[in-house]
């Protein structure tokens, strides 16, 4: 098997580099209130993995050397770190556009009263993550009465204006609940709309689909079940090369819960920095370096590669 980068020179004569940063990213840990089977962090209650304070003020510096860039907070649940509220609040002064990714049943745990309210009162941006519209499929990917939470915490949201008024966007997240790609993001999309409304009057902006990385629980559960092959030779036969161009890594930078510095959320998982003779910390880092900088690759970055393509914003081509 050819290895990515093999792959990238082969078809378009290159190595993969980054151009502007566009998206920071931000993991605040890995701390969550799911143990989701396909979870690429392995977010679970017991994680210790927290984003502290001071890494959030140096969050806050090293957005304001991108003004214009989007801030993605992601986890883990986000918003069970202690200093969540802080960072979103500090963020939101600053006027970049900010999105949080939730799991929706986190809404419902202790301590977290208001959320959806907060968010709105913020300009937060809302990806939350619901697998499928039927509750079986939800159920065998994160567990029981996971589903029955997510449409509460829609109705809520959509009671609040979101997918409903402009600038309070709320778009879903699908991923397969199997060893194989996902299917078209316009037709499922349509899917998802007709279903959710007709059966629990939800609507929302945008669905979008990513591939399962062979990372973490989906690469124990690929093991487990003798398929990691198959599925990365998948994964392989199915590269786009339409894809490149639109790969987050490009256009984003991934900040973790310890300040370590990745190309994309992936990356950060396998515990593979930035490369290039670059700092690695978010302490250390000249913000001027990292466009154009070289963009660390693996056999995982087939998945983002494969069929339409696959990225925190979804498919790549239609």
């Amino acid at each position: 098997m050819d290895t990515f980068a093999d792959t990238l020179k082969k078809t378009l004569g290159t190595a993969l580099s980054s151009a502007a940063v566009q998206t920071i990213q931000v993991n605040v840990g890995s701390l969550c209130n799911l143990a989701c089977r396909h979870c690429h962090v392995g977010g679970s209650p017991q994680s210790r993995e927290v984003m502290d304070r001071a890494t959030m003020e140096s969050v806050l510096r090293l957005a304001a050397a991108f003004p214009e860039a989007q801030i993605d907070i992601t986890g883990g649940a986000p918003e069970l770190n202690p200093n969540f509220r802080f960072l979103i609040e500090a963020l939101s002064a600053t006027g970049h556009p900010l999105q949080v990714r939730s799991n929706l049943s986190v809404f419902y745990e202790a301590g977290m009263e208001g959320l959806p309210e907060f968010f709105r009162e913020h300009g937060v941006q809302l990806v939350a993550s619901l697998p499928c519209y039927l509750e079986k499929n939800v159920t065998a990917q994160r567990g029981a009465g996971v589903f029955d939470k997510s449409i509460r915490a829609l109705g809520r949201l959509n009671e609040l204006g979101y997918g409903r008024q402009p600038g309070l966007g709320l778009n879903l997240v699908y991923n397969p609940g199997g060893p194989f790609l996902p299917p078209g993001q316009v037709a499922l999309e349509a899917d998802y709309r007709t279903r959710l409304r007709q059966e629990h009057g939800i609507i929302f902006t945008r669905l979008l689909t990513l591939t399962n990385m062979p990372l973490g629980r989906f690469l124990d559960d690929l093991q487990r079940q003798g398929k990691e092959s198959d599925y990365r030779h998948l994964l392989v036969d199915a590269f786009n090369p339409g894809t490149v161009e639109g790969l987050m890594c490009r256009h984003q930078i991934c900040v973790a819960w310890d300040g370590t510095l990745s190309d994309c959320d992936f990356n950060m998982a396998l515990g593979l920095p930035l490369s290039g003779g670059l700092p690695t910390h978010i302490d250390d880092i000249d913000p001027a370096l990292l466009a154009g900088r070289p963009i660390v690759t693996g056999e995982h970055c087939f998945g983002c590669t494969a069929g339409c393509g696959s990225s925190c914003g979804g498919a790549l081509v239609a």
